[in-house]
């Protein structure tokens, strides 16, 4: 009795030290995996938008591979303790194989969304903070995953897109972005009158250092972009900071407006005429 015990003892600790081995190799091995991840992230020495970008960048893809890394490892070690417990891993294996592809098979949208959300992160194709457009979709990216890309659109309503589905993507917040302002002049204004009056618009705005700051190139006075009946459209365009371009063409828009009053150029050449003596008086609006 007494030697069976003994016997017994000593196979559960020869087991249960073999089982320690393999759970300290395993903890070992997430620890380096850690280590080596961490070692990805470059945490940005300055503050410019780019160091913030590319910091955001190598943090997501350090989570994505520590992640991917742990399953690995954690996998590896049950595989490993199996047979030391007694099982024949075997038919195991052969089980997950089968359940594998089955899941494969099943799980097809769920395996294209993961892969297009790798190259996303890996590719930097935006991050977390983007404004992008998708489709009829546009919105800040507020979260990222490997299989989905929320964003908030305008009407502040989150939406959910799968990143296999995002074949084309426009992103709104990188580098600068370019916005066109067309003026329309009345065939009665001359159009060297015109533009000298938007070119000197153009030089205040860029003069003014509440703006400055944010416009990268111009506005400038491109030219004669159309000519109707109507009258002559003229061109302006500009280049600023990424999501400044609507609070900068605002900005323009209201200095045409109120220097056009001051020059006494009109927008438009539209005349009211009242009809006197029907049976009731009439407005209608004519272009001259």
């Amino acid at each position: 009795m007494a030697d069976s015990a003994n016997s017994w003892t000593q196979f559960a600790l020869a087991i249960g030290l073999r089982l320690l081995v393999v759970l300290l190799i395993a903890f070992a091995l997430n620890r380096l995996l850690k280590v080596v991840t961490g070692r990805l992230v470059k945490i940005a020495e300055t503050e410019t938008r780019v160091a913030a970008l590319r910091e955001q960048q190598t943090r997501t893809l350090a989570g994505i591979l520590y992640s991917a890394g742990t399953a690995v490892i954690v996998a590896a070690a049950v595989l490993t303790a199996l047979p030391i417990l007694g099982f024949d891993v075997t038919p195991v294996a052969a089980v997950a194989g089968l359940a594998s592809l089955a899941v494969g098979l099943g799980a097809q949208n769920l395996v294209r969304d993961v892969i297009s959300g790798f190259f996303i992160v890996f590719e930097d194709q935006f991050v977390v903070g983007d404004t992008i457009r998708v489709g009829d979709a546009t919105g800040r990216v507020e979260h990222l995953t490997l299989r989905r890309t929320v964003l908030r659109d305008a009407q502040g309503a989150l939406v959910v897109i799968p990143n296999g589905d995002l074949r084309t993507v426009a992103n709104l917040s990188r580098d600068w972005s370019q916005i066109f302002v067309d003026v329309a002049v009345p065939n009665s204004t001359a159009v060297d009158r015109a533009t000298s009056v938007l070119d000197a618009i153009c030089a205040g705005l860029r003069g003014d250092s509440g703006w400055s700051a944010a416009l990268l190139d111009g506005p400038r006075v491109l030219g004669v972009e159309a000519l109707t009946l109507a009258g002559t459209t003229v061109r302006l365009q500009f280049r600023c900071l990424p999501g400044r371009q609507h609070d900068v063409a605002r900005e323009l828009r209201r200095r045409i407006k109120a220097h056009f009053e001051q020059e006494r150029i009109p927008l438009s050449d539209v005349q009211q005429v009242q009809l006197v003596g029907g049976e009731a008086a009439a407005g209608k609006s004519t272009r001259s």
